[in-house]
């Protein structure tokens, strides 16, 4: 007796089907599961027994062999435990064998309940694409999935295995899932106001650009001056995710396991905050099943490293390639995987051990050669990568105590999503499909967006001299300066936008010579 079911795996970010057969025959009674399973998917035969046993059914005293196809490729996770089950049910007669069009993910408790599942979204997305009309889920991932569905697929929650057969067998059906409407501009409300922030005119005003232009931030200052509550209010003035975004985001936290429950989509954009104990791993990610690391986490939103110094060389080096290319490809001897890794990187460091080095007020007890060997724990081609640097002051006691109030969140996403609204009539004409603003723009797209006046041009060709620029860096201070000129409302780069971009360079902020 045969019988094969549809169920789907991961592969990197996206879904790839499976099918499950199922063979019993006659024989000493054994269970046989190939097709390059992991330990997670030879387990799952005593989970299927166990679940089987305690939902009513009969397990076949026979020769069972499954198969899970196709062969070469390597099945991860308890996702296979629901499929896995219906096909003994079929191919033992206690189950008709159900419709070709209808798939099942899901993890068996020993009580036969099902248990939530990793990676949901992609392999729901395959489902839809590859002809699939009928989901049946864990309910915990029921709104994930549905965020799939087109008008062809229909999701449908269960708690049990029990439920499932039930309604394979028309006894009691499942009501399907609706997708949950997309409302990205509610996760506003959920970040830090930037009314809170004392002072800082500088910063704030960095961090407006960085918002506009989607730029990579350094703010360095002593203990106390507000980086940490800048960078935490970030996302609250960056424009809201698109639906693509939102698709993509969900699909690595899918993946990852960090879904929020009963969510269908990320609607906020991520705020990662990684210790600076993380490793080069942790950053990247990796591991036996190819885990998005905090890189990929961080993905449409910000990767905040505080206290930069302090994470490891080797941990940092891993940043370089995508902030320069946005993906990371994750690579063992079991394979790779490719994880979009396109995020604002806001780093914050103190200007030396002890934290007041330059200080108007207090003393700094490290030595010289202690403040340049803390300041070059951050390598120039790192820093090379970081578009705008603040150096930030201690505030004062009027402007914590002043009567004027600072500009919110609100206020300040107004000039967000104005210069945005003028990137996106920009990048909308053909040549520019990758590119949603400034600071996505290739060294070819820079030559031909930022034009500048003469005396602009004239300024600029005398700074990469006296500094001693690199290409990188000159692209950079370009794309800087044509956000600046697109929150003023420009449509050449003059002197004031230039000026602007050249002192936020952070080489020359972080100084590795005294």
């Amino acid at each position: 007796m045969y019988a094969v079911l549809k169920s789907f795996g991961l592969k990197g970010l996206n879904g790839f089907p499976v099918e499950v057969e199922a063979d019993i025959s006659g024989g000493m009674p054994a269970l046989s599961i190939v097709g390059l399973p992991d330990s997670a998917v030879r387990e799952s035969g005593d989970r299927v027994h166990a679940a089987l046993k305690n939902l009513g059914f009969k397990w076949p005293d026979r020769r069972i062999t499954i198969n899970l196809a196709p062969a070469d490729v390597r099945k991860t996770g308890p996702v296979y435990d629901l499929p896995l089950l219906l096909a003994v049910l079929a191919a033992s007669g206690q189950l008709e064998p159900p419709p070709k069009d209808t798939a099942f993910l899901g993890e068996l408790a020993l009580d036969g309940s099902l248990r939530p599942v990793s990676g949901v979204l992609p392999m729901a997305l395959e489902a839809a694409a590859g002809g699939v009309r009928a989901l049946y889920v864990p309910a915990e991932n029921a709104a994930e999935a549905a965020e799939a569905c087109g008008s062809e697929m229909q999701v449908y929650p269960a708690a049990t295995a029990r439920q499932v057969v039930d309604a394979l067998r028309g006894i009691q059906p499942i009501s399907p899932t609706a997708p949950v409407p997309f409302d990205p501009a509610d996760a506003w409300s959920h970040v830090p106001d930037f009314a809170d922030v004392c002072g800082q005119p500088l910063a704030r005003r960095a961090m407006v650009i960085a918002a506009a232009g989607g730029h990579n931030v350094l703010l360095v200052g002593a203990p106390g001056t507000g980086k940490s509550m800048l960078a935490r209010r970030l996302p609250g003035i960056l424009p809201p995710l698109t639906r693509e975004e939102a698709v993509e985001t969900t699909k690595i936290y899918s993946i990852a396991g960090q879904m929020p429950a009963g969510r269908g989509l990320v609607t906020a954009r991520p705020f990662r905050s990684p210790h600076h104990s993380a490793s080069s791993a942790a950053l990247a990610g990796g591991g036996a099943q190819f885990r998005p690391g905090e890189c990929s986490l961080a993905n449409c939103g910000v990767l905040f490293l505080d206290e930069l110094p302090e994470f490891s060389r080797e941990s940092l080096e891993v940043l370089r390639q995508p902030l320069e290319d946005g993906c990371i490809t994750v690579s063992r001897a079991a394979g790779s995987a490719t994880y979009p890794s396109r995020f604002q990187l806001v780093a914050a460091m103190n200007p030396c051990k002890c934290g007041y080095y330059g200080h108007p007020t207090r003393t700094c007890t490290c030595s010289p050669s202690a403040v340049r060997q803390y300041r070059s724990r951050v390598s120039g081609p790192l820093l090379d990568r970081i578009d705008l640097c603040v150096e930030m002051d201690p505030v004062a006691f009027d402007e914590l105590h002043g009567a004027a109030p600072s500009e919110s969140s609100a206020e300040l996403r107004k000039q967000v999503l104005a210069a945005r609204a003028i990137q996106a009539q920009r990048y909308a004409a053909p040549g520019y499909e990758d590119v949603r603003c400034n600071a996505q723009l290739t060294a070819g797209q820079v030559r031909r967006i930022c034009r500048m006046t003469p005396a602009a041009e004239q300024l600029l060709r005398a700074s990469y001299e006296t500094l001693g620029l690199s290409a990188r860096a000159h692209d950079r201070i370009l794309r800087v300066a044509r956000t600046i000129a697109d929150l003023s409302g420009k449509r050449l780069l003059d002197e004031d936008s230039l000026l602007e971009a050249l002192q936020y360079r952070a080489q020359e902020k972080v100084d590795l010579t005294f």
